[in-house]
């Protein structure tokens, strides 16, 4: 069996990453992670992208700006670490 840890080394997503995901979805992590590698290998980088600004949203609604200034650096990664392609996917 694999662990959770050894699922997210495999995973083209980092854990803050699937945290986002996670709190946006309203699922554990283990399922989010799955969600995330699934977009990122099927050219759905902008549903991420769209996940993380929601969740920055709510964040600055619900005035919890600490929060919201992480998921807007976790935006930045998102964003400088993948392209808007699946070709990484392809070679796995």
């Amino acid at each position: 069996m694999l662990t959770y840890e050894e699922c997210l080394d495999m995973c083209d997503i980092n854990q803050d990453e699937v945290s986002a995901i996670a709190e946006h979805e309203h699922v554990d992590p283990i399922i989010a992670l799955a969600m995330g590698q699934y977009l990122c290998c099927h050219n759905g980088e902008s549903k991420i992208q769209s996940i993380i600004l929601d969740d920055i949203k709510h964040a600055e609604k619900i005035g919890n700006t600490e929060h919201a200034n992480v998921l807007k650096k976790v935006l930045a990664h998102f964003i400088a670490t993948h392209p808007a392609t699946s070709e990484a996917c392809a070679a796995k």
